[in-house]
């Protein structure tokens, strides 16, 4: 745990890995591949996403790149995400880290920045320890989300993907935000983990915003897609998830992408079945409960995030 933090900021040691783990032969292969990060235990978006797979002209291979739980306190919806997820390639987020464990120094393991409020922490730290109380109800099920790797290496045609819940060193790590994306003294550290890993893209979630920039490095071009959340709104106004899909094929209908060692770095909506899963939040998380006061105003309306900060640009 890091020193002098309270749970819910922290990074757990545990949690850190370097960025050369990834140089290494992939875990999977496929043609046209989904990832899948910040699912959040949407039951209405998990089928919409098996539903856009099925519409694919080609066989489609889906990673769940963490935190696919979250609001699923109801037992019925927890057992269906986890079976789900569990039936295709699948890393551990935060979430998925906690509720296997007992443990409660990390609080929710989101190890949150500075400019999120403590208010917002405190109740993210609450929902975990809810969501840890379904969990022990599925002890074997608990038992496989806590084996669930950190990260995963995929090839698609040519390119190497590196399959991460937070960023190149960290399960929650935020160096694949937005805002450290665009940051100028960021770019260092960008260009060092590119090199180490040998990937074309890296493919995150975590910070709950989306953003996918392309850098023209030393060695060639790298590719950061951060799909924000499959199961939220992304966007002000907008009641969509996002996926990344990564492919040898250009995707029908893309929010935005870019291209990269010959594969297409595509953004694809999830427009999941939005009254029916706000329905299904409020039966489980009313009026002010904690999950309420910090998430219902998104889920109802979208975030305060303008669509154009999340649109590829080339640094």
């Amino acid at each position: 745990m890091t020193p002098d933090l309270p749970p819910g900021r922290g990074c757990p040691t545990a949690y850190r890995y370097a960025p050369r783990v990834f140089d290494r032969a992939p875990d999977l292969e496929a043609g046209t591949l989904y990832v899948v990060g910040g699912l959040y235990g949407n039951v209405e978006a998990l089928a919409e996403i098996g539903a856009m797979a099925a519409r694919e002209p080609d066989p489609v291979t889906l990673a769940f790149n963490g935190d696919f739980h979250w609001f699923d306190v109801d037992a019925g919806d927890f057992l269906r995400i986890s079976e789900e997820a569990l039936r295709h390639a699948a890393i551990r987020g935060n979430v998925e880290t906690e509720i296997a464990g007992e443990d409660s120094g990390a609080g929710c393991g989101c190890a949150y920045p500075a400019d999120v409020s403590d208010d917002d922490v405190s109740r993210s730290n609450a929902m975990l320890v809810r969501l840890r109380d379904t969990a022990r109800g599925f002890p074997a099920l608990r038992e496989r989300l806590g084996r669930l790797p950190m990260h995963l290496v995929a090839r698609v045609g040519e390119a190497r993907v590196g399959i991460v819940h937070g960023d190149a060193s960290s399960l929650a790590g935020w160096g694949f935000a937005q805002d450290a994306l665009d940051d100028p003294g960021h770019r260092r550290w960008i260009e060092s983990a590119f090199r180490d890993a040998r990937v074309d893209v890296f493919a995150s979630s975590h910070t709950c915003l989306p953003a996918t920039r392309a850098f023209e490095l030393a060695h060639g071009r790298g590719v950061v897609a951060n799909n924000g959340a499959a199961g939220m709104p992304n966007f002000a106004g907008e009641r969509c998830g996002l996926v990344t899909r990564i492919s040898t094929r250009p995707a029908r209908e893309a929010v935005y992408g870019t291209r990269v060692a010959g594969v297409f770095v595509d953004t694809i909506a999830v427009r999941y079945d939005a009254a029916a899963w706000q329905a299904r939040f409020l039966a489980s998380w009313p009026e002010g409960s904690p999950a309420h006061r910090s998430y219902f105003r998104r889920i109802a309306q979208g975030p305060g995030f303008a669509r154009t900060r999340a649109l590829p640009v080339a640094a």
